[in-house]
């Protein structure tokens, strides 16, 4: 009972800093896939994004589906192809990601939430607007960058005391399709909606200077800092790394990047003193190197 007690006491504080503040949560596809118990995983990411809202806090979600877009190409006999981490999207394979992401994805964690009450509402970036689209590169086919976002659909979400659940495919001025990287949307979703905090999900556990050592994890680093490391970083994590930058950058005081197969990992990080992934700042870090 007093553990119990001890966490609800150290968790006030934060409750009370973070109240009314945006946070815009990235669920990463390999953060779902990757959980084992699938239905659980999600069950569990749900419920923290429902306290969230119960506490104060004005979560907005955006989804990824790397996987689950990887594994119906498989099926339908579709080679999946990369290019410095980001898929290569031809027209077959977007119609196969908006399927997926719109129809799939974006509707299993608008349910899972929903459990809870009828409290979220599953968007597109192709929704009234909100995410404009241009080409990244000819190589890639329909991937966009994002051009601009229009916050102010989320604005009236949030302010009628719903949820938003954000599946990143973007338009550009002519309405063509594009599949946005749900890193590169989240950061910029991020700026635009003045959120407090950016917290991105993934399949591990933080930032490392050796990827592969989990002793080399750093807890807290500066945009700048961040900044250096970037050239040593390959495939996925460049555009995790480049939209907590450009977040910070654009006025997110605070990004995270966690392990989202760690269960209630977001609210350990944002209610707790010792949290347990990596905080990216603009401000110099008290001790940016350090290692947990």
């Amino acid at each position: 009972m007093s553990d119990v007690a001890g966490v609800l006491t150290e968790a006030l504080p934060y409750i009370q800093r973070f109240r009314n503040a945006i946070v815009v949560v990235k669920f990463g596809g390999n953060a779902l896939a990757d959980g084992g118990d699938v239905a659980a995983a999600l069950a569990s990411f749900a419920g923290d994004i429902v306290l969230m809202r119960a506490v104060g806090l004005l979560p907005i979600v955006v989804h990824g589906g790397g996987p689950q877009i990887s594994e119906m190409l498989s099926r339908l006999g579709i080679e999946a192809r990369f290019e410095r981490g980001l898929r290569v999207t031809d027209k077959a394979t977007l119609d196969v990601a908006r399927m997926v992401l719109a129809g799939k994805v974006n509707r299993e964690i608008v349910s899972a939430i929903n459990v809870h009450g009828p409290i979220a509402v599953g968007v597109s970036g192709e929704d009234a607007g909100l995410l404009l689209a241009t080409p990244t590169d000819p190589k890639l086919g329909f991937v966009g960058d994002v051009a601009s976002v229009n916050p102010a659909l989320l604005h009236k979400l949030l302010a009628e005391d719903l949820i938003p659940v954000i599946a990143t495919i973007g338009t550009d001025a002519s309405g063509q399709a594009y599949n946005i990287n749900a890193d590169t949307a989240a950061g910029a979703i991020a700026a635009a909606v003045g959120a407090r905090k950016l917290v991105m999900l993934t399949n591990v556990s933080g930032l490392r200077r050796d990827a592969k050592d989990v002793a080399t994890l750093i807890s807290r680093i500066t945009v700048d800092e961040l900044d250096d490391m970037l050239p040593t970083l390959d495939g996925g994590m460049i555009p995790k790394v480049e939209s907590c930058i450009f977040a910070v950058r654009g006025g997110v005081p605070e990004a995270h990047m966690l392990d989202g197969t760690v269960p209630h990992v977001v609210l350990v990080e944002l209610f707790t003193d010792s949290g347990i992934g990596t905080m990216i700042t603009q401000s110099t870090s008290l001790n940016p190197t350090a290692s947990i």
